[in-house]
Formats: structure tokens, sequence, C-alpha cells
């Protein structure tokens, strides 16, 4: 054995036990992660030594995890999820657009598409960055059009989808649970789900909703646009969806399956609606989820939107404070601030990567703004779960939340097995891209943080705020991207525990 053998060797050895023993202190006393973490990653040997990008970084960091990863005390039997649900048609973006005979050209953003020359411009627009968008197809017919020549181009391929069907889906996937998913469900999406759903039978419609799927991969050339990372542009005509039709069947179904804990989305869907219908059913779904409110935790999914005064709405009409969690990328926080004049709000984009410091001044000042971080608030927002491609940031309102270690893992972990189509990491399949230094906030005061491989949570405080941050180990030639945030917050609440308090 060299020499360089050998010191790598003794570093893995180092990074294993490190991980058991934070299994079981975590085992012996849940409250303890934070504080053990902290005392370790300073007493620990340094693994600086280690070259960033090697196999041997990730194998480190998903073993850590697997010590780390462990169910909370008390764990959920009953989620009920709703309210969007569709088919989605996954299929080359690049592709599809050329068999509509549309020509490569510059990008331009539309918050509705009314034509294939919008689709084109808004497509391009954010392949060029390499970021998801969500967008409402205003012309019924012309998608439909669309449509049919998406679900007939060659390897396309058809999927659950919506928000609320996808995280349905993946918490079916635990045997332990009962999962209710109230949305508008036709025949092809119903024979689709897994068993173990309950589909009240007003959610049940003759005819399914179809949402397209754009795909592109790294690197992927089409014109004079190259796609810096794989990502996909969504759009739709779904009108059900778009007026969340279902919330109310969705409301009064949860007085007879009695969940311990509700998932909402869909919101997003009403923007392309019109400012006069989703105002009048904003404030629907403001009455609708205050009678569920304090019965109950919420979690509420959110996605791409790019009506500011929509945002602002949803801030305003307490819908962000009447829930619990909520869930949301790089976009969706750099938008929210944007329309409520937050933090960094000035930035047009993230460019490239979200720094930490300032996703987490976005994330203070939602929870300061929105939340409950004075207790005297009415706000019930405790708990926000972030992520973006290389890492996920969890932060929580002291007090509130258990076993968040194990939970912003978890996401972590199906976000880079999952896109590589795996039950499991694969440390040669994966990368790790997230910052190895970074720092609490943007600006001073601000706490200088070092990622450790051998301790992939890293646990920082702002107040009376706890920001839990992994690193994602980034699959190197996804298969699939839709569906990772939903899976992300899916396997982030399963790990988690709401402290009684806050019921």
């Amino acid at each position: 054995m060299t020499d360089a053998e050998g010191t790598m060797w003794k570093k893995a050895v180092v990074a294993a036990v490190l991980a058991l023993t934070v299994g079981y202190f975590y085992q012996t006393d849940p409250e303890l992660p934070e504080r053990l973490m902290q005392y370790l990653s300073q007493s620990s040997p340094s693994l600086e030594g280690i070259p960033t990008g090697t196999p041997t970084i990730e194998r480190i960091i998903s073993s850590a995890w697997e010590t780390l990863i462990s169910a909370p005390a008390r764990q959920w039997s009953r989620v009920a999820v709703g309210v969007n649900a569709c088919v989605d048609v996954v299929v080359s973006g690049v592709g599809l657009l050329q068999a509509l005979a549309v020509d490569p050209g510059q990008g331009s953003d539309h918050e509705v598409l009314h034509s294939k020359e919008d689709l084109k411009e808004a497509f391009t627009y954010y392949m060029e960055k390499g970021a998801a968008a969500e967008r409402f197809f205003s012309d019924g017919e012309a998608f439909q059009r669309i449509a049919r020549a998406a679900a007939e181009y060659p390897g396309a391929q058809l999927y659950v989808g919506g928000n609320a069907a996808l995280i349905g889906q993946k918490l079916a996937t635990y045997p332990q649970l009962m999962v209710l998913l109230c949305g508008p469900v036709g025949p092809r999406l119903h024979e689709m789900l897994d068993d173990q759903i309950v589909v009240p039978p007003q959610s049940l419609q003759e005819t399914d909703e179809f949402h397209l799927i754009l795909e592109y991969k790294a690197g992927e050339q089409w014109g004079p646009t190259r796609a810096p990372q794989a990502n996909r542009f969504i759009f739709s005509h779904d009108v059900a969806n778009g007026e969340m039709s279902t919330l109310e069947t969705f409301v009064a179904s949860l007085e007879e399956f009695q969940p311990d804990l509700v998932v909402l989305s869909g919101l997003h869907m009403m923007e392309g609606q019109g400012r006069e219908l989703w105002e009048e059913r904003l404030k629907e779904a403001v009455v609708a989820i205050s009678d569920v409110r304090n019965q109950v935790p919420i979690h509420l999914e959110l996605a791409s939107m790019t009506d500011k005064d929509y945002m602002n709405r949803i801030m305003q009409e307490q819908v962000i404070p009447m829930v619990n969690s909520i869930g949301l990328n790089e976009q969706e926080l750099l938008f929210l601030s944007q329309a409520g004049e937050g933090p960094h709000s000035e930035l047009a984009s993230w460019d490239g990567m979200p720094d930490v410091g300032r996703v987490s001044d976005i994330l203070l000042w939602v929870l300061e703004r929105h939340g409950r971080t004075d207790p005297e608030s009415e706000a019930d927002l405790t708990r926000i779960h972030f992520h973006t491609l290389a890492y996920h940031i969890l932060a929580t309102v002291d007090g509130y939340w258990g076993n968040q270690v194990a939970a912003v893992a978890a996401g972590a972990r199906v976000a880079g097995s999952q896109a590589c189509g795996l039950e499991s990491i694969d440390a040669t399949k994966v990368t790790l891209r997230a910052p190895r230094n970074f720092h609490s906030s943007y600006s001073e005061p601000r706490e200088s943080l070092t990622l450790d491989p051998a301790m992939p949570v890293t646990v920082y405080h702002r107040g009376n705020v706890t920001f839990y941050m992994t690193p994602v180990l980034v699959c190197k030639q996804p298969l699939r991207t839709v569906g990772l945030g939903d899976a992300i917050s899916a396997e982030g609440l399963l790990y988690s525990e709401i402290l009684q308090q806050q019921q």
C-alpha cells in the first residue's frame, strides 16, 4: 500500500467512526445533533487533503448520511395531499420544437404563453440559464396540437404528474403510511397511481389533464443556446388545476380521513387564469385553508411563478403565514423576495450557484416577516425546506420541529439517487458541487463555515432560527429531473417531527 493510499484509508476510517458516533448519540438524545456536530467538526481531523470531486468524498458523505438519517420519535400515519394532479408527458425539448418546425432564436420570458413562438422564446430563455420554469398556455386548441405531437414523439414518456400526485406517490412508497390524494384524477392517471393511495370519488373525472415537460441535458445545444446544466421547462393548458377546482372537495374529505399531516400544492397553477379569477379564488382558498388551520400541520409546496402581485397576495392574504412549513427552490425563493422587496431583491436572477449567505438572508427574512420567530405572532410558519442543485437548507424556528438533521440529509439523499434512477446513492455516478467554504450571511456580522464531508450537515444559528445545510451529491448523467423537488420535500417531511407546542 502506498503512503497516499494509507492516508486515504485512515481518513475513510475516521469518517466512518465519526458517523457512527453521531448515530449513537442521536439515538440516545434526539436534541443533541446540532451541538454534537458543532463539537465534532471543531475537533475532527481535517479532510481538506482529499481533492474535491473524487469518489472518496462522495462515498464519505453518503456513508455519513446513512448514519445521520433515522426516523423521528413520532411518525406520521395518515397524510392528505392535494390539490394538483395530472399526467406528465416528458419529451426532449429541442427535439419537440424541431418537430413543430420551430427555428432556434433569441430567448425571452413570457408570463403566459399564447403561441408556439412564445413557447420557443421562453424555453430558450430558461435553457440558456439552466433553470426550471412552469407556464400556462392560453390557447387550448394550439396546446392540444402540441400535446399530440409530444405524445407521438419518439421516446416520449408518460408519468404521474402534478406536485400533489408526485408527493403522494413518494409518500406511498412507505407502507406504514396511508395517503389521501385529492385532485383532478382522470382514467390514465388513476391507473398509474400507487394502490396505497386513496382517491375520493368526487376527485375522479372523465378526462386527464396533460402537462408537457420539455427536458434538456447539460451541454445540449440548440442554435446559439447552450444549456449549462440539465433541467426542464413545463407548460400546460390545465383549467381544472388552474382553478384549484378540487380544493373544497379536499378540505371536506379531511374530516373523514383524519390526517395528521396535510400537504397542499397547486397555488401556482391559478396564476395563468387572469387576475379577476385568481383574486376571487385565492380568497376562497384562504377560507378553505383556515378550516384546517390549527387542527393539523400544513406544508405548502410552492412552484414557479412570475406575477409579483399574485405572489404578494399569497403572502398578504395570509396563505404563507397560515401554513406551518413551505418547500421551494432557488427561483421561487428569489421571486418571493423580489415580490416583497426583501433581501437581495435587486438581483434579476441567480448568477450560477446561489450563494449560501444570500439564501440564508432571504430564508430568515421570510420567517421573520411571515413566520413565528416572535412567539406573540399569529403566524404559524416555522419551517422552510429550500433546495437547489448543489445543496439544501432547512431553516426552522427553534422549538417547533425535531429531527431536522435527518430530514435535510434524507432530502439530499433522494435528490442524488432519484436523478440517477437508482434506489440508493452510487458514489461513482454522483459528484459534489456544493461550496466547501461559505458564510451564514452575505453581509457582516456573519459566521465563516466549512463543509466537512465526514459530518455533512452544517448547523448554524441566526437569532432563534436554526439552519441545517447539506450538500447534494449531484447525478453526473441525470435520467429524469421532473419531480425531484417534490421527492425532496416528501422525504424531508417523512423524517420530520412536529413538536407538541405547535399543534
